[in-house]
């Protein structure tokens, strides 16, 4: 996660770490999952910041994008490895999103940004077997429209919203 201020000066070398390591990087832009952590939109290093930054150093080529992938992933042109980065700051992707969240008390989130889940622990003490799951989960996907990214404006501000550690990123 890169937020201005903090941290975006290490951007090159963790991508020189990741390349010496071959190990294959995902920069996040610093997003306001849940309430804590005092978000503030000025603070959000964009994608094309970060690859930006990458390339003047080491050139990039753009991978095809998988249609419900989340990382935009680049390709190093000289071949030694690749980075990624997830951009739901500045290229919001909610329309091709596939996630969903399960939190330990048993709701099912089907968006990190969600206010509220499907209570899935509730059916399976009132007897729930697994076909009734599937229809429970097929039917809240079916009409779910979170689109929380594409909409982040001052009228989302007050929304409660789950912390990203309750229900895993």
């Amino acid at each position: 996660m890169v937020r201005r201020g903090v941290n975006e000066g290490s951007i090159l070398g963790l991508v020189d770490l990741a390349r010496s390591a071959g190990l294959i990087l995902r920069f996040i832009e610093y997003m306001d999952v849940g309430s804590s952590n005092g978000w503030r939109r000025d603070e959000v290093v964009t994608a094309q910041e970060i690859l930006d930054v990458v390339s003047r150093e080491h050139p990039l080529v753009e991978e095809a994008r998988q249609p419900s992938a989340v990382a935009r992933r680049y390709r190093f042109a000289d071949g030694r490895g690749e980075v990624g980065v997830i951009a739901s700051v500045s290229r919001p992707f909610c329309g091709d999103c596939t996630r969903a969240r399960l939190g330990s008390d048993g709701h099912l989130y089907t968006c990190l940004f969600a206010i509220s889940g499907l209570d899935l622990r509730g059916a399976l003490r009132g007897g729930a077997g697994d076909d009734d799951l599937r229809q429970l989960v097929s039917a809240c996907w079916q009409r779910r429209a979170d689109r929380y990214s594409e909409v982040r404006a001052s009228l989302t501000s007050s929304l409660r919203r789950i912390e990203m550690s309750y229900i895993g990123g």
